[in-house]
């Protein structure tokens, strides 16, 4: 059996946004003034996204706080709980190597953490979360971050005209 409380599930979404904000921050340090902004931009956007959970965190009611469980059939919370561990979604990209891409191979990865963020997001609204309000919310991140995979995928189509 497999538990964790909602108050974990949200710890961990404001972590990603909190590591997708330091990737988009420390990518722009390598990057040129015009990218730069798009990056700074994107960090922000995170920043704002670990602000939502967070208010999302402080507002869980009683019974939201209680343990989730799962038996060996429910995909959604085994792949949350695999992510918890570590195994599925890392953003483990250190500044030297960030010093070392090119924007393009920064992009690739930037598009990359934002489906695996949508990933986890939807677990999350499917399968851990109780309220209706909880769950539009979610799902708006989860437009927000499609937006950003858009945004990515046109800097990265507009860098191959180039």
């Amino acid at each position: 059996m497999i538990t964790f409380t909602a108050g974990e599930v949200f710890e961990m979404a404001e972590q990603i946004e909190r590591d997708g904000a330091r990737f988009y921050k420390d990518a722009a340090e390598f990057a040129t003034e015009g990218r730069k902004a798009l990056l700074l931009r994107l960090a922000k956007m995170e920043e704002d996204h670990e602000y939502v959970f967070s208010e999302l965190h402080e507002a869980l009611a009683e019974h939201e706080k209680k343990s989730i469980s799962s038996d060996a059939k429910d995909q959604g919370v085994l792949y949350l709980r695999a992510m918890v561990d570590g195994k599925i979604f890392q953003n483990d990209v250190s500044r030297e190597t960030l010093a070392g891409m090119n924007l393009e191979n920064i992009l690739k990865v930037a598009i990359n953490l934002e489906k695996d963020s949508i990933i986890f997001y939807q677990c999350i609204r499917e399968r851990a979360i109780a309220t209706p309000e909880t769950a539009q919310r979610i799902g708006v991140i989860i437009q927000q971050e499609i937006g950003h995979i858009l945004e990515l995928t046109k800097q990265l189509e507009t860098l191959s005209k180039n």
